[in-house]
């Protein structure tokens, strides 16, 4: 593909994680696990605040138990407990502490849960604080071998991770005073991220295919605007298939998402930091790419003149100096992103990256009817939801998530997502969408679009009105099943298929096109004019 060197890259990193999700999963299932009088809390997410010899640490964020007292929603309601360190350490059997209304601080292992709650409570200890032997958040469920309900349990229990219970317990080894804080503020059912979030994924959509649709599919490179001196006969003389359009088949629908599934499984397998970073790397000269193209299509625009004058590099071929312009600065951009991914305000530079590249590659990745499109769409399907749903079962963890949340890279996830920090949220973190779940359904739109534009239908009496009308629709159902859940990951493409893909069906039945749009797809035009999209 001469006009976007990247794109076997771009189309990897667009498919791998189309889903919706927000940081701050809990693992382990419970369902086998009793819930009776004594054992039936929700599972929240609990701040515990923490002063080491009066000086104020960083919140972490743990778990609370299905059993014991409730958490205290605000801090000015939760009480303030001394800590200390059970002895043993398990708080399995008889402890020698005398907590005298101390919060316990206690390891997981050699008992159940409540058996240490039990313990803890019988020496005195006002909560009980269990470091986990992982970084991630678990579920503390109580024993479903006890025959007993669990009415005697009253005080509050939390899990921590790992490194946040060590580091209590070196305070305590180091003879330091140390005081915690327990309570859990409640999320609110709507962010405003969420509708950020909303409109850039629809308004990226609604971009790429009225941009998609200014010409039928028939771009050109620097090359071939070199040989060819008029514009109306290089049109009307060349097929998609020599202009850089790349049309998918059923056969590579069905590939491709066959390799997608290889390589995230591989990209599991592999997470590590030096994984993430040659992820970053993969992004950043995508992005880059993706940047270069849309900012010389649009300078292109007023900058006619200069447009048209290239300069033949050698071992490369004619560019233009427009390109060779802006290249610099879009290198430079995605450079300095790469740099500075860590700091607050990154996501920014990271979605300005990702919209270029998705809008980029829309442009050339095209489906020629809606049988490939039920194709790949269907496969995309069933991908988002094996492996968010279905791959716990073979792994023992949603692979789609760990890789999303960049689990054993260090790093808070990985770089091919849209994202916006949660506004109002007291727990902070971000609302996410997967590029796949904007390129997926954006390749339908993108064919709607232009089949609207090549049999002149009005927006009423078309297609592309109604099923981006149907994408932003099953992204609300999304974020709807997505707060239902308490925030656990969500596939999305199982909310926006049936309204996107079904949509087309329906409405090509009822006007009884639906042949048409099943085998002919979008008629041939010669364009009425020509995008400037360079490399």
């Amino acid at each position: 593909m001469e006009c976007f060197a990247g794109y076997p890259f771009c189309l990897l990193l667009l498919l791998l994680i189309p889903r919706l999700a927000f940081c701050g999963d809990i693992v382990h299932d419970d369902e086998d696990a009793p819930k009776r009088p004594g054992c039936n809390n929700k599972f929240v997410l609990v701040k515990v605040q923490s002063w080491i010899n009066e000086i104020k640490e960083n919140e972490v964020v743990g778990v609370s138990a299905r059993f014991g007292k409730p958490m205290e929603a605000h801090a000015r309601e939760a009480t303030i407990y001394e800590l200390e360190a059970s002895i043993p350490a398990t708080c399995c059997n008889a402890t020698s502490n005398q907590f005298e209304g101390r919060a316990a601080l206690v390891r997981r292992g050699d008992c159940t849960f409540t058996t240490k709650a039990r313990v803890a409570q019988a020496a005195g200890a006002s909560a009980l604080i269990v470091m986990n032997t992982k970084e991630e958040l678990y579920k503390m469920v109580c024993d479903k071998d006890d025959p007993e309900t669990f009415l005697d349990i009253k005080i509050p229990a939390v899990l921590l991770p790992k490194s946040a219970g060590e580091h209590l317990e070196e305070a305590l080894k180091s003879k330091k005073q140390v005081r915690i804080q327990l309570y859990s503020p409640p999320r609110p059912a709507v962010d405003a991220a969420e509708f950020v979030l909303w409109i850039m994924s629809v308004g990226t959509i609604i971009c790429a295919a009225i941009w998609s649709a200014s010409c039928f599919g028939e771009y050109t490179d620097d090359h071939h605007k070199v040989v060819e001196e008029d514009m109306d006969d290089y049109c009307g003389g060349h097929d998609e298939d020599d202009s850089g359009i790349l049309n998918i088949n059923v056969v590579s629908a069905v590939l491709f998402v066959l390799f997608a599934s290889a390589f995230l499984f591989v990209i599991y397998k592999l997470m590590s930091t030096w994984f993430l970073l040659l992820l970053v790397i993969l992004f950043s000269i995508g992005g880059s790419e993706g940047l270069q193209v849309c900012t010389v299509a649009l300078l292109s625009r007023w900058l006619t003149r200069a447009s048209g004058l290239y300069v033949n590099i050698p071992f490369i071929g004619p560019v233009s100096r427009l390109t060779l312009a802006v290249s610099p600065f879009c290198i430079t951009f995605a450079t300095v992103w790469a740099v500075y991914r860590h700091v607050s305000f990154a996501w920014i530079g990271q979605d300005i990256l990702g919209i270029a590249l998705i809008v980029t590659v829309l442009q050339i990745v095209r489906l020629p009817n809606i049988k490939v499109a039920t194709v790949l769409l269907t496969c995309a399907f069933v991908y988002d939801i094996f492996w968010v749903f279905m791959s716990p079962k073979l792994f023992h963890e949603s692979v789609m998530i760990v890789v999303a949340r960049g689990d054993k890279s260090g790093e808070d996830g990985i770089p091919m997502l849209l994202k916006i920090p949660r506004i109002f949220d007291p727990w902070g973190g971000y609302s996410i969408i997967g590029f796949g779940d904007i390129l997926i359904p954006g390749l339908l739109i993108s064919f709607a679009k232009r089949f609207d534009t090549a049999t002149k239908k009005s927006s009423l009496n078309g297609y592309f009105l109604w099923l981006s009308l149907g994408y932003g629709f099953g992204l609300i159902v999304t974020y709807i099943a997505l707060n239902l859940m308490d925030g656990r990951g969500q596939p999305a493409l199982l909310y926006i298929v049936p309204f996107t893909l079904g949509a087309l069906f329906f409405l090509g039945w009822r006007r009884g096109e639906l042949g048409m749009l099943w085998e002919k797809g979008v008629p041939k035009h010669s364009c009425p004019h020509m995008l400037q999209l360079t490399t």
